[in-house]
This record gives C-alpha cells, sequence and structure tokens, in this order.
C-alpha cells in the first residue's frame, strides 16, 4: 500500500525545566547544537528547528524516524537538559512561513500537541519518567491509517524506552548515543577516557543494550509492513 503523500508524523518538542536555568543563552545554543546533530543523524520532512520559547518542531515520512528523532535529541543535550515530545500521525498543511519558522496546520500537528500535553499530564502523576507520546489523528481512518502503527503498541514502546533513558546518568546516555551510531567499545572508551570493561558494563547496566534492541525490533516491524 501506498502512503498518503499529506500524511506525516508531525514532531512537537519542548524542553523540561528549562526556566531553572538561569543562563538562557545557554540553554539556546545547547538546543540547537543538538537540533542540528538530530537533523543531520535522522532523515526528515522538516528538520527539527525553534518555534516559540522553548519549543521546537519537525515533520517526518515515518512513525519510525520520528521515534528515532525524539530519542537522538534526548541523547544529544547535555546532562543538565532534557525534552519531552509529542509525536502526531495525520495530514498536514502548510501555511508558510512566519518570523519564527513554517506556518502549518492540519490533524498531524492537532495530535501531536494532544500527545505532548498527554506525556507532560503522565509525567507529573504517575509515569515520572515519561517523555514522549504518539497519538493517531482520529480523521486518518481507512487504508491510510492502517499504514501507520496503533497508539497502544508505540505507546507501550516509549513508556519501557523512557523509563530507561530517564534513569540513565549522562555517561550512560553518551555511550549509548555511540552506541546508536554504531561506534565500537574501544572508541567509545577513547572518547570517555575510561578503559573497555567500564563501557562494556556501563552498557549492560545502564539499560542501553535494550534500548538498542527494542529500537532494533521496532525497525524489524516497521521494515515488515
Amino acid at each position: 500500500m501506498t502512503q498518503d503523500p499529506t500524511v506525516r508524523a508531525a514532531v512537537i518538542v519542548d524542553l523540561v525545566g528549562s526556566r531553572r536555568h538561569t543562563d538562557r543563552a545557554w540553554v539556546h545554543a545547547r538546543m540547537m547544537e543538538a537540533l542540528q546533530q538530530v537533523n543531520q543523524e535522522v532523515d526528515f520532512d522538516q528538520p527539527l528547528e525553534p518555534t516559540l520559547g522553548d519549543e521546537s518542531q519537525a515533520r517526518y515520512l515515518s512513525v519510525e524516524s520520528a521515534l528515532r528523532a525524539t530519542l537522538a535529541l534526548r541523547l544529544a543535550l547535555p546532562e543538565e537538559l532534557d525534552c519531552r515530545a509529542g509525536i502526531g500521525v495525520g495530514e498536514v498543511e502548510d501555511l508558510g512561513r512566519t518570523p519564527y519558522g513554517p506556518l502549518q496546520d492540519g490533524p498531524a500537528w492537532w495530535a501531536a500537541r494532544d500527545a505532548i500535553v498527554e506525556a507532560k499530564s503522565r509525567e507529573s502523576v504517575r509515569d515520572r519518567t515519561l517523555r514522549t507520546w504518539y497519538q493517531v489523528s482520529e480523521r486518518l481512518v481507512g487504508p491510510s491509517r492502517d499504514e501507520y502503527p496503533p497508539a497502544e503498541l508505540v505507546n507501550a514502546f516509549l513508556l519501557t524506552r523512557d523509563e530507561i533513558v530517564t534513569q540513565m546518568s549522562g555517561r550512560s546516555r553518551r555511550l549509548l548515543r555511540h552506541l546508536l551510531a554504531g561506534a565500537s567499545q574501544v572508541e567509545m572508551a577513547v572518547a570517555e577516557g575510561i578503559s573497555t570493561s567500564a563501557v562494556s558494563q556501563n552498557l549492560r547496566r545502564s539499560g542501553a543494550f535494550a534500548v538498542q534492541s527494542s529500537q532494533d525490533q521496532l525497525a524489524s516491524w516497521f521494515g515488515g509492513r
């Protein structure tokens, strides 16, 4: 089946607790660096770029790319910063650009907004490690909807992935980032200034291998569709 060319995976990102940082210039600079790194690593339909306040937006051709990008962004940010994201699938409409970025509308963006609100709500009550949520627009029906994974499947994955990543130390996140990029443990050891044995122990204990394997399993599911 061919995907509807107007359907995309829209992503809305905001920084977690950024207003607690007194050096706003530093926060903005680190966020811009992280956005640029993710844009180099993950193919996009519209690159991750800031809009207003602490928010950024992007658009992807697949849910898999959106999931990879939201993880890559968390891992690219320095230890002092974190972000949450809402992923929404549906139709999109380009309305031009403003001084603050692209002007867009459509069910994908509405779903992404609802998703990030849900992530923040869950984070503040029960799922304190959750940073990412996924929603498919109710307006996406028929064959087009069947091309995209159900919310229950993706959100079960995200609850587990975010639990592991949120609990990681700064070093563990950096090592996971290297792992997902295909770096060897020797290369990781050099980058971190530690032994290869310490790298191996960290990857096992932090859950990095589990995150990598779950990403691979999900990619296989997408590839089989």
